[in-house]
C-alpha cells in the first residue's frame, strides 16, 4: 500500500486543526475571568465552572436531557432492528416505499417539523408533556439508528443462521445468540448517534417544550437570548469533556473499532 505523501499528511493535520480549533477557543474562554468572553489574558479562573451550580436549572435540563436521549433512542433502536432485518433480507411490495417513509425526517426542515408536532400534540392533549418530547424524538433520530443498523444487517451470512437452526436453536435464540452479535456494531454505533442527535436536538425541541421539559441545548439557547457571558463556554466545556471521557472509557472497556466497525475476524 502507498503511503501518503507530505503534502497529503500537512492537509490532514490542517484539516484536523480547522475542525477541532472552535472546540479549542471555547474550551479556553471558559477559563476567562472577566464578565465578557475573552480569552484567559490574567490567568485562568473557574469562575465560570462554579457559576453553573448558582443556576439549578441548567443542572435539570441537563438530567432531563440524558434522559430523553437515552429513552428515545432506546426506542429508536428497537423499532429500528426488525425495521432493517426487514428491508435487508425481503423483497416485498411497498418496501422501498416503507424505506423512504422511516427516512423521510431527514428531509423535513426541523422548524416544519417542530411546528407540526406543536399543532398534532396539542390536538391530542400532549403538549408540553414529556411524553410528546419522547415521541417526537423517536420520529427524528430513527433514520440515524436504521440507516446504521441497515448497513450491518446486509452484511450478514445468512447461513450461519440457518446453520443454527438446523442444529436445533429456536427463533429467540437463533436471534439473540446468532443475529444480534452479528449486527451489533450497528446496533451500538447507531443507537450512539441517535443519542447525539437527541441529546442536541434543538430547532424542534424549542417548539415543544415547556418550562417542566425544557432539554439543556433549548436552556442554554433562551439564555444567550438575554445573556452575553461565559458561562455558556463553561457549560459546553463540561460537555466536551464529557464527551470525551466517555469515549476513552468505551475504548478502553470494549474498544472503539470493536464496537463501530467489529471484530474484524472473518
Amino acid at each position: 500500500m502507498k503511503r501518503n505523501g507530505p503534502l497529503a499528511l500537512v492537509f490532514h493535520a490542517l484539516f484536523l486543526v480547522f475542525m477541532l480549533a472552535p472546540l479549542l477557543i471555547v474550551c479556553i474562554v471558559a477559563f476567562t475571568p472577566e464578565g465578557y468572553l475573552s480569552l484567559p489574558t490574567r490567568g485562568p479562573s473557574l469562575r465560570w465552572f462554579r457559576a453553573i451550580f448558582d443556576y439549578p436549572e441548567f443542572i435539570r435540563a441537563f438530567r432531563d436531557s440524558l434522559w430523553l436521549a437515552a429513552l428515545s433512542s432506546t426506542i429508536a433502536i428497537i423499532l429500528a432492528v426488525p425495521a432493517a432485518l426487514a428491508i435487508a433480507r425481503y423483497r416485498f411490495p411497498g418496501r422501498e416505499a416503507m424505506t423512504a417513509l422511516f427516512m423521510s425526517p431527514l428531509m423535513v426542515p426541523h422548524v416544519v417539523l417542530g411546528i407540526a408536532f406543536l399543532r398534532f400534540f396539542t390536538q391530542i392533549g400532549l403538549s408540553g408533556t414529556f411524553t410528546g418530547l419522547v415521541l417526537s424524538h423517536v420520529i427524528v433520530i430513527l433514520p440515524f439508528a436504521l440507516r446504521l443498523v441497515l448497513a450491518s444487517s446486509y452484511g450478514i451470512d445468512q447461513r450461519i443462521e440457518h446453520a443454527a437452526v438446523s442444529l436445533g436453536a429456536g427463533t429467540g435464540t437463533v436471534f439473540r445468540r446468532v443475529t444480534l452479535p452479528l449486527i451489533l456494531p450497528g446496533v451500538v454505533s447507531g443507537w450512539l448517534l441517535a443519542a447525539i442527535n437527541s441529546f442536541d436536538e434543538v430547532t424542534m425541541t424549542v417548539f415543544i417544550a415547556s418550562p417542566q421539559t425544557t432539554t439543556l441545548p433549548v436552556r442554554m439557547f433562551l439564555y444567550i437570548q438575554d445573556n452575553i457571558d461565559p458561562l455558556i463556554a463553561a457549560i459546553s466545556a463540561c460537555l466536551i469533556a464529557l464527551t470525551a471521557v466517555m469515549l476513552f472509557a468505551l475504548d478502553r472497556l470494549f474498544g472503539l473499532d470493536r464496537l463501530f466497525v467489529g471484530s474484524g475476524k472473518g
